[in-house]
């Protein structure tokens, strides 16, 4: 699908027509740069490489500087790849919010904040232990049974457990654009998107 690269600059809160309090995440989308066009001749498909946020050149590969310098651009920090454009573009051409309009539905992926080690409560919604009797006084947290002793005398694999959490790729979809700033390059969807504040997401239509 057609889309661009974005960096995600945090959240607030707007005010429908109905004086409804919305949730929402401000995206500095674009402008992006093509990089790279993909056709079925050489490569096999067809697509669209967008390159986003300028990166210094002493940081990047030889690779990076030959590539940027084809498309007669800078190297840049985050590049993707989309499918799906209306338009043809070709090596150098800037792709912008305008993309995208009010009331629209878009995917958003990125990655998830690490959370480090985290118990079963946090990680996997755990309900921890109930009730408080039967002696039972400092367990509140804790798993309980993993598996039978004597039979199958084993833990089975995908047993959720605790573990290093976050840190992941994920998607969220049919986020509804609320507003589109043109002259900011800003996108304001509907609810949360994955990743910390300045983490780049891609945007898909």
């Amino acid at each position: 699908m057609s889309g661009l690269i974005g960096k995600k600059i945090g959240m607030t809160s707007i005010f429908d027509e109905n004086g409804k309090n919305i949730p929402c995440t401000v995206i500095e989308a674009g402008p992006c740069i093509v990089t790279q066009v993909r056709t079925e001749e050489v490569d096999g498909y067809e697509a669209v490489q967008l390159g986003f946020d300028d990166a210094t050149e002493k940081s990047a590969t030889k690779a990076d500087l030959g590539h940027a310098k084809k498309a007669g651009t800078s190297v840049k920090r985050k590049v993707a790849e989309f499918k799906g454009f209306d338009e043809e573009y070709k090596l150098g051409d800037a792709i912008n919010v305008d993309l995208f309009n009010e009331g629209e539905f878009v995917d958003i992926s990125g990655t998830s904040k690490g959370k480090g080690f985290q118990g079963v409560v946090k990680r996997h919604g755990f309900g921890g232990v109930g009730q408080a009797t039967h002696g039972q006084h400092n367990r509140l947290r804790a798993p309980g049974s993993i598996g039978a002793a004597s039979y199958p005398a084993r833990v089975f694999k995908g047993m959720k457990m605790a573990g290093r959490m976050g840190g992941e790729k994920v998607k969220v979809q049919n986020l509804k654009v609320l507003k589109v700033v043109p002259e900011k390059n800003l996108i304001v969807v509907k609810g949360c998107v994955p990743g910390h504040k300045n983490a780049y997401v891609i945007i898909q239509k």
